[in-house]
């Protein structure tokens, strides 16, 4: 059975204990949630939560179907035509080329958003797949530490 890259938006109620529940439709089918994000829908009572996991079309309109039957969600789907996004926080150390990290930075939608005493950190925000290109990119400067955010996406 094909395990296909699945992106799901749940639109609920923003109350405590929500996000466990969804979460455990997920473990109790053995599922994995490659990316989890959640955040509140501005000016409204409700949070949209983006899921990113892999699995069959069956599974996933299983669990797409039990996602509906969980009382303070409002609206499920899963999206077929996206804009999906991605960030990542990069801190390398100040003796690595400036010019260099900069250039490939900007290269992906990024930019250097703080300078320390001994380290930088730069910012990113572009589709998953060329975040990952950043990030393997960026290893030749032996960054100290890396951050991902989880997706977030739309229908065109």
């Amino acid at each position: 059975m094909e395990q296909a890259r699945r992106v799901i938006s749940v639109i609920v109620l923003n109350e405590a204990s929500v996000l466990s529940r969804i979460a455990g439709l997920f473990s109790g089918r053995g599922y994995n949630i490659e990316s989890l994000t959640v955040a509140p829908i501005p000016e409204s009572k409700y949070s949209r939560i983006t899921i990113v996991t892999a699995g069959s079309i069956k599974v996933v309109e299983q669990i797409i179907k039990q996602l509906h039957k969980l009382i303070p969600v409002l609206k499920v789907y899963e999206h077929a035509d996206l804009v999906e996004k991605e960030m990542a926080l990069v801190k390398i150390p100040l003796s690595e080329s400036l010019g260099d990290i900069e250039a490939l930075t900007h290269a992906y939608n990024g930019k250097i958003v703080n300078v320390g005493s001994d380290t930088m950190i730069v910012m990113v925000a572009d589709e998953p797949t060329r975040v990952g290109h950043f990030l393997e990119a960026i290893k030749r400067f032996h960054p100290k530490e890396i951050v991902r955010s989880g997706s977030v996406a739309l229908e065109r």
